[in-house]
């Protein structure tokens, strides 16, 4: 998993890709591509 400053970039990688946000944190979650997991905050 990616810790990363800035998460708009990472969501336009792939279409898959879903924002989630858990216990204050965002998230971008894929289940296609496991690998696109990234975190913020």
């Amino acid at each position: 998993m990616k810790v990363v400053n800035s998460l708009k970039t990472l969501k336009s990688r792939d279409r898959n890709c879903k924002m989630v946000r858990r216990r204050g944190r965002v998230y971008i979650i894929n289940k296609k591509n496991p690998r696109m997991k990234v975190r913020q905050g």
